[in-house]
């Protein structure tokens, strides 16, 4: 009874091998194709985080027929650690993702085919922030106190450039691992914290907190964030596709930030736990960083990509050089990159 109870098993968890290899060919073959209903092409999207308001131009472009006016249906999918956006386009599960330029860097010397093909926010919202009652206004503040640090990604590594170019010992510092509840901040047990000036510090300003901020681009230390990207193979099988895609993502984004309040509400359909009030602040929180510079939205400063690859490499991150003009292309850019080139 054992022995053909043991075979049922074993016939079984075949059937569901087959079934579940089948299903991922199908899946990777079909997310590409016509969508037989509509006839439009179908692609798939893994954005940085879960939905909110960082991710507005996305939801606009689709909920204003930007991108189905060019033939595509476009499906936005919420990234977050379960579903790390480089993972799920670098497999072929996704088409494009959008995560920082550090990122798709220490995915180039790994040997992951990415590339960069439009930057959306090119100065990084990340910043370090502390109760205005702790008297902290910059890193050499720091010194003595406890600082919270995120280990093991780019928060880290703008952690340490922005203490080496305020030239603060960091032993002099004590650095307490952190994650993404902010309690100890409020506690008072840790003294200033990292975060997305689009999000966390506004979490805590609605709390009644006041706040002062330290930018570590003030420190040399911008790495610039959410660039979306997608794979090789996209770009030589796809190329046509691409472009009508970065033209509908980026005509979202310019709407989005002409058009605010419609912009909210459709990034409020995206989930029923977002707070209307804070996706507002955070929207209008990000128009500086989407166009501090005064570049087109989507145009990509190659200099910026060779200052983040430098530093990763001086900083230990990065053992080994990549290729800058491999792991980045201007080519879906078009007038965009024209028009930013020239400015």
């Amino acid at each position: 009874m054992s022995k053909r109870v043991l075979g049922i098993c074993v016939a079984l968890a075949a059937v569901i091998v087959i079934v579940a290899f089948s299903y991922t060919r199908y899946f990777k073959k079909q997310h590409l194709s016509p969508d037989p209903a509509s006839g439009l092409e179908v692609v798939r999207v893994r954005l940085k985080w879960l939905h909110q308001a960082q991710f507005a131009g996305f939801y606009t472009a689709k909920e204003k027929g930007f991108y189905r006016s060019r033939n595509i249906d476009v499906r936005l999918e919420p990234g977050g650690l379960d579903f790390p956006a480089i993972q799920m386009v670098s497999s072929g599960s996704d088409d494009f993702g959008m995560t920082d330029a550090d990122r798709i860097l220490l995915a180039r010397e790994k040997g992951v085919p990415i590339v960069g093909i439009a930057s959306i926010f090119r100065n990084s919202p990340l910043c370090y922030f502390a109760l205005k009652r702790s008297g902290i206004t910059k890193p050499q503040d720091f010194i003595g106190r406890r600082i919270g640090v995120k280990l093991g990604g780019n928060e880290e590594l703008t952690f340490r450039a922005m203490m080496k170019g305020a030239g603060v010992d960091r032993s002099q510092v004590i650095e307490v691992p952190v994650k993404y509840d902010m309690t100890p901040l409020f506690l008072g047990q840790v003294d200033a914290w990292p975060g997305y000036s689009i999000n966390e510090p506004l979490l805590a300003q609605e709390q009644g907190y006041e706040l002062n901020y330290i930018w570590p681009g003030d420190y040399g230390a911008d790495l610039g964030a959410d660039v979306l990207f997608t794979t090789e193979t996209m770009i030589r099988d796809k190329p046509d596709l691409i472009k009508r895609f970065v033209e509908a993502t980026l005509e979202g984004w310019n709407y989005a930030l002409e058009h605010q309040t419609e912009a909210i509400q459709f990034t409020l359909q995206q989930s029923d736990k977002l707070k209307e009030s804070h996706q507002r602040a955070m929207l209008k929180a990000s128009v500086e960083l989407l166009k501090r510079d005064g570049k087109p939205i989507g145009w990509i400063d190659r200099k910026k990509w060779q200052e983040i690859h430098d530093l990763l490499l001086s900083s230990g991150f990065m053992k080994n050089p990549v290729d800058i003009d491999k792991a980045l292309t201007t080519q879906f850019l078009g007038e965009v990159q024209l028009i930013g080139d020239r400015q």
